[in-house]
């Protein structure tokens, strides 16, 4: 089994790395020669509204801790996120790391408030500490959906001044490092670089008694792998549970169930020096809700649903997949009913089907595909293209009947196709 999981890692991380070129495909080999092996954590501020926006980096900081993500997959293959980090050589310009991303000034814009007031919205960006002088690239989308320089800012070792932060003591008892269900110490880790680091920010537990937060944290543990694909990866993450106020809050853009934090700069504060591919932030309350930004974080509640939530959160935060249901009272409802096609994998606008899941689909399967009442909702449904998606009835199609990103089925084979790349991607 585990023989069969990498050869699946190693072909669904070839047919993305194929769209790559020759060049960009060696440059995912050179991490000693281009980085020092820590951490430069940037953060950032974007001002704006629907009427455009500026992004700068106010603070410069070294995170004091070795860098935890990939040391061979540097380049990020998918075309997902809204925006991008990319940082190249100064010299020659050669593209040396980038990973794309998402954040919430991208839903705000297209709230009614957003439409015509500016508003400032934090954002962080941990990259791999430069050996040598760089320029690092702040892209956003640009009309045609195609990722653009929106800011160009030169880092010079030596130079450029760096701001260092307290770190958390990892021999404490502010986190506890748990590895595939076992207690581990801390200080025998040494494998972080190829490992899909999760780290739990578990807020409004610092009365909890010992014995009540370690059952939570097991649940929430419990709760990742109890749903494909993540329970067939387990012994590919690492976990981390971390206490502090990450500064969430309900009714994120007048959304009651909408749980969020503005406050990133805080959020990674309280990380410290934590391993963290992805964030996930619990908090200790059972009111349904939670939330997700496409690597930026997810959130979810200790709500009796938090199985499924939690899931479904993280079919966002780590796939970048979109939300599968209608609902057409949203202000962002014409999100994908555009002359583009969408950049979420498990949705299609038909402008551009052949780069979604048409190779997927059995011969002969009509396109749109009528859809079958018969199919219970605990179940995906054969595989086609079935109309009401992304929060529109009309014009917006999905992979399937019912699914985790609808209304909490298992994942789609789509759906589980990206996000097993996407662990691929820290692990390989």
């Amino acid at each position: 089994m585990p023989l069969l999981k990498a050869m699946r890692h190693k072909i669904l991380l070839l047919l993305t790395l194929l769209a790559m070129s020759p060049v960009l495909l060696a440059q995912t080999q050179d991490f000693d020669r281009w980085f020092t092996g820590g951490t430069l954590r940037l953060d950032c501020l974007r001002e704006g509204s629907a009427q455009g926006d500026t992004v700068w980096v106010e603070h410069w900081i070294d995170r004091q801790c070795d860098w935890h993500g990939s040391r061979t997959q540097l380049l990020d293959p998918f075309n997902n996120g809204d925006n991008r980090v990319v940082v190249r050589d100064a010299a020659t310009g050669r593209e040396l790391y980038s990973r794309g991303y998402s954040s919430l000034f991208r839903e705000y814009k297209d709230t009614p408030e957003g439409r015509t007031v500016t508003r400032r919205f934090e954002e962080t960006l941990l990259l791999p500490m430069p050996k040598g002088k760089v320029m690092i690239a702040l892209q956003r989308r640009d009309q045609a959906m195609r990722l653009v320089d929106q800011t160009v800012v030169e880092y010079v070792p030596r130079q450029t001044r760096l701001e260092t932060r307290s770190p958390r003591n990892i021999e404490g008892k502010e986190y506890e490092f748990l590895d595939h269900g076992k207690d581990v110490d801390f200080s025998l880790y040494g494998d972080s670089y190829n490992k899909f680091d999760m780290a739990f920010v578990m807020q409004g537990f610092d009365t909890m008694d010992d014995m009540a937060y370690k059952q939570v944290c097991n649940r929430m543990k419990q709760l990742l792998f109890d749903k494909e694909p993540f329970r067939s990866f387990k012994t590919d993450f690492n976990i981390y549970f971390v206490k502090g106020d990450a500064g969430v809050e309900y009714n994120a853009f007048g959304i009651d169930r909408y749980a969020m934090t503005f406050k990133v700069w805080q959020l990674h504060d309280v990380l410290g020096q934590v391993p963290c591919d992805h964030i996930i932030i619990v908090l200790n309350n059972k009111k349904y809700g939670g939330g997700a930004i496409y690597n930026f974080y997810s959130v979810s509640s200790l709500h009796s649903m938090a199985e499924m939530v939690l899931t479904h959160e993280l079919g966002h935060g780590i796939g970048g997949l979109a939300d599968e249901y209608v609902d057409e009272e949203l202000s962002y409802a014409d999100l994908h009913r555009t002359k583009y096609e969408p950049l979420e994998p498990n949705i299609t606008n038909l402008v551009d089907f052949d780069s979604k899941w048409r190779r997927m689909l059995k011969k002969g399967t009509p396109v749109p595909t009528p859809e079958n009442a018969k199919v219970p909702r605990t179940e995906n449904g054969p595989l086609g293209v079935y109309e009401g998606a992304g929060y529109s009835s009309k014009g917006v199609y999905r992979p399937v009947m019912h699914c985790m990103m609808r209304d909490y089925a298992p994942f789609c084979p789509v759906c589980r196709e990206r996000i097993e790349a996407v662990i691929g991607l820290y692990t390989e």
